[in-house]
């Protein structure tokens, strides 16, 4: 049996500690493990007639290569944001112009048929993908087209649907709770009022959970869009009833001003997002305009995802990485590896696209003072998703 594995979308901690697990389980078993570079865009640019492309795109992992990878974050086969469901003019490599058409010269085309052609060129009895809702998608779909798959959960923001935990959720909130730490001393310093931008497009749980450890003023999420009226004056009297005299918050990057938008720019990538970021700025110009309180505007932003994993991420990346393995030794794929409830298990991969992973508002938010909602704690889930 030969296997391949693969990283999409952004990078996490824990991604190398995954792929170790994965890789030594299935090299125990006597079975190859190809590595594939740059997530989907390795199966898209891999030329089967250009030798280089295999070199450079293609990497056999043995144990001595994969022994060490677990120390340090991000992914070693690096990755992408590429969907070869999706390729736009601009992204088609040279050797597969001309061989699928777009609609006006400017609609994305589906190079999905040169995918599988790759995996087949490969010989790939099974493919293990990580990622996010995005990445795993694509999975789905080459699933659908007679691949067997087997998909891992990964995102800062924990909002793969389906499960209860992605790798990479606990170190974005241990690096976040420290910087927003870090921050009171310069905020407090100057007597301001501070303002934290977590990434999150949909989910505003890393800015929930950020919040609640971290002990801030006020947090403002994806899923509720926000008086700014209110919230500067919560601020301005949080400030007021702090003996520092200062105040702090928290925003996810998705968050909305009421009848608003995303802050969103430059163009959509291959899945059709826009780059978010600007709506800390946004809050920190109203907060200044309207209270004539300085204001300090911090994006964490890369540094969330920086690093390597902490304690739960390198546990959860591990375990997840070899149940994958175990699914395809097993010849079962379509699945995805979960955590649900608190336990370990394996949910129909398809389940990823029928949904969208939110916070409970009504459980653990309190919309009329932007904060997390601490009451009723018996019984809810260690992460309070």
């Amino acid at each position: 049996m030969r296997l391949g594995i693969l990283t999409g979308g952004g990078d996490v901690p824990g991604l190398n500690a995954c792929m170790k697990a994965a890789s030594m389980r299935i090299l125990d078993e006597g079975y190859e493990m190809l590595g594939i570079r740059r997530g989907w865009g390795g199966l898209l640019n891999y030329n089967p007639e250009d030798p280089q492309t295999h070199q450079d795109l293609i990497l056999p992992l043995t144990k001595a290569i994969v022994r060490t990878i677990d120390r340090t974050g991000g992914t070693f086969l690096h990755t992408s944001r590429t969907n070869p469901g999706k390729v736009r003019p601009k992204d088609m490599p040279a050797f597969l112009k001309g061989k699928f058409e777009h609609k006006d010269g400017t609609e994305p085309a589906d190079c999905t048929a040169h995918a599988l052609r790759v995996i087949e060129h490969l010989k790939l009895d099974g493919l293990i993908a990580i990622g996010g809702d995005d990445t795993l998608s694509y999975a789905v779909r080459l699933h659908k087209e007679g691949v067997p798959m087997v998909c891992i959960p990964k995102t800062m923001d924990n909002d793969v649907y389906g499960t209860d935990y992605c790798i990479g959720f606990s170190t974005a909130v241990t690096r976040s709770v420290e910087f927003i730490n870090s921050m009171r001393t310069p905020t407090g310093s100057h007597e301001r009022i501070a303002v934290v931008e977590l990434f999150g497009r949909y989910s505003g749980e890393t800015s929930l959970i950020s919040a609640y450890l971290a002990g801030v003023d006020r947090a403002i999420i994806s899923e509720v869009e926000f008086d700014i009226d209110k919230l500067v004056k919560f601020l301005v009297e949080d400030r007021k009833a702090n003996s520092s005299n200062y105040a702090i918050m928290t925003v996810s990057e998705g968050a909305k001003p009421l009848g608003g938008e995303m802050s969103l720019k430059g163009e959509a990538d291959a899945y059709g997002h826009q780059k978010l970021g600007g709506i800390g700025h946004f809050i920190g110009g109203e907060i200044e305009k309207r209270s004539g309180i300085g204001v300090m505007v911090q994006q964490l932003g890369y540094l969330m995802r920086g690093g390597a994993p902490d304690a739960l991420d390198r546990m959860v990346a591990t375990t997840y990485g070899y149940l994958a393995a175990d699914l395809l030794i097993q010849r079962k794929s379509g699945r995805m590896v979960a955590l649900r409830d608190g336990k370990y298990t394996t949910i129909s991969a398809s389940m990823i696209t029928e949904g969208k992973k939110c916070v409970d508002v009504d459980e653990l938010y309190d919309i009329s003072k932007y904060r997390p909602k601490v009451a009723h704690l018996l019984g809810k889930p260690m992460f309070l998703y």
